[in-house]
């Protein structure tokens, strides 16, 4: 069953029924409705960003099975990532609005029911986007570092390593900027959004065609598709389990993509084209990534040292790998240093559009009173942006990040909730989509028909699975160092989301609120 005609109209005078749904929602149109499917898109696909995440966590898929994890994981982890994908698209299409996924399960979940599973989702998902954001600003800090050192001698040259302090340092200037860019209007950081999704896609192209071109020896083809890594150095010697280790890098790159969900009141016809950005944003990540780590591993010839943190770039595979290239063709390393900026560039649009994303969902949260100080926190300025919510979003962001001058252990611990606490988010409304909604919910422009109840219990069933296997342990035997906080720092969230709903918020919170007449 499809959606009722509407009338209303955008800037250009033509029909636009995102914004007609929207009201019939009940809320608002306070954002400046300006996007295309195309923006949209864009949005979501410079989040996942293929070059920010494999980049960042190419070590994990080698020293986890190395290119059978590589290239095998991702085609898993990317189908059944389509999977979860189709079902919300499914979901957005009915319900666009900025709430996203807290949203959704209000609707889904049954008015009974909706105040709680509006409020668990929700803190979920927003505490999922602020560890994204955390981690991808992290990690350009990170490769930030290693290229200040590959250009002052690399470490066996007596290159520069910055401390911690100085990491943060960094972290904390990015996300200023990042805040800053996303203080300007929509159409501004609309053309941002564009740049970044063409600026990944000629990366990917480039990088996967130029670093095995470049390097002076390449790995067999009998090696890049058949090569089983076992020597990880952990104590785990089951193939099965370092195969599943693997996983991690393609999981956690395939994530964000709920951003074209946030944007949808700023999406001219949301209800098709938000969908639209969801979908082809997985889609076209899952082909662009495979390009990228097929090409990337075709320059691997000895996994251990790549991995060795006494090499030049003190053990970022990546890092090493383009610069050896280069070094080895060349006799220095600059064309790999360059190369690693082209990926610095792609990761700081990634963690803009984090930014974008976490404060539309801030907005939308808080003006369902779900936040402290809610009534600040949704405010927009004269151009339509929610201002507060972007600065918050960077706040919160940088004081995640501090938890890393205490404990690495700690900080790795946060940002597994980018993983596994936004999937959670995810996984919610599907859920009550196949069960409390299963004959009640009405569809929208996009569905999956009569498939639709099958893809939703295969995505929840997707989404419990990595939830299990990204809690085990990756390091034999466990000790305080080696133990794996991810269940700690998920449960510990999920304590105080349950907490605060059964002592205080029960009482007052009553899902989302309308500020429209009926």
């Amino acid at each position: 069953m499809g959606l009722p005609t509407h009338t209303a109209q955008n800037g250009n005078g033509s029909l636009d029924t995102g914004n007609a749904r929207l009201k019939e929602l009940g809320y608002k149109q306070e954002l400046k409705r300006d996007l295309s499917v195309f923006s949209n898109f864009a949005f979501s696909f410079s989040i996942i960003s293929v070059l920010t995440g494999i980049t960042t966590l190419y070590n994990t898929g080698l020293n986890f099975g190395g290119p059978v994890s590589l290239q095998y994981g991702w085609f898993i982890a990317g189908g059944f990532t389509m999977i979860v994908g189709l079902s919300m698209a499914e979901i957005c299409s009915s319900y666009p609005t900025s709430g996203g996924l807290y949203y959704w399960s209000a609707k889904l979940a049954g008015p009974n029911w909706a105040p709680f599973a509006s409020w668990i989702t929700g803190w979920f998902n927003i505490v999922g986007q602020w560890a994204v954001t955390t981690s991808v600003d992290f990690s350009l800090a990170q490769l930030i570092q290693v290229i200040i050192l590959l250009s002052t001698g690399g470490k066996n040259g007596g290159g520069y390593e910055a401390s911690k302090y100085v990491v943060i340092a960094i972290h904390g200037g990015i996300l200023l900027l990042h805040a800053a860019l996303n203080s300007l209007p929509i159409s501004v950081l609309s053309f941002f959004g564009q740049l970044a999704a063409v600026w990944n896609l000629v990366g990917v192209l480039v990088l996967t065609i130029l670093i095995p071109l470049v390097a002076t020896e390449r790995a067999s083809a009998k090696f890049v598709f058949t090569h089983f890594n076992t020597d990880n150095g952990d104590g785990i010697n089951s193939k099965a389990y370092i195969f599943v280790l693997g996983l991690l890098m393609s999981q956690y790159t395939l994530t964000g993509y709920d951003a074209s969900a946030h944007m949808t009141e700023e999406t001219k016809n949301a209800d098709k084209n938000g969908p639209k950005g969801i979908i082809s944003a997985i889609g076209i990540s899952v082909i662009f990534g495979w390009f990228y780590i097929l090409g990337i591993t075709f320059a691997v010839t000895n996994i251990s040292s790549l991995l060795d943190e006494d090499n030049d770039a003190g053990g970022y595979a990546i890092a090493e790998i383009f610069y050896k290239a280069f070094k080895g063709r060349y006799g220095n390393g600059v064309g790999g240093i360059i190369c690693l900026g082209v990926v610095a560039v792609a990761i700081f649009f990634c963690g803009m559009s984090s930014v974008t994303s976490n404060s539309r969902m801030v907005y939308a949260f808080s003006r369902d009173g779900a936040m402290p100080l809610s009534s600040l926190w949704h405010k927009v300025n004269n151009q339509e942006v929610p201002i507060n919510a972007v600065w918050l979003s960077a706040v919160i962001s940088f004081c995640m990040a501090l938890t890393y001058l205490g404990s690495e252990v700690a900080f790795q611990a946060m940002v597994s909730i980018a993983t596994i606490g936004l999937y959670i988010a995810y996984a919610l409304p599907i859920f009550f989509r196949v069960t409390l909604a299963r004959k009640s919910f009405i569809t929208g422009p996009f569905n999956l028909g009569r498939y639709g109840v099958l893809v939703g219990w295969i995505a929840v069933l997707w989404v419990a699975t990595i939830s299990i296997l990204f809690s085990l342990p990756v390091t034999y035997p466990i000790t305080n160092e080696t133990l794996n906080y991810t269940p700690v720092a998920v449960g510990g969230l999920l304590i105080l989301t349950i907490s605060s709903w059964i002592l205080r918020a029960r009482h007052w919170f009553k899902g989302p609120i309308t500020n429209v007449e009926s």
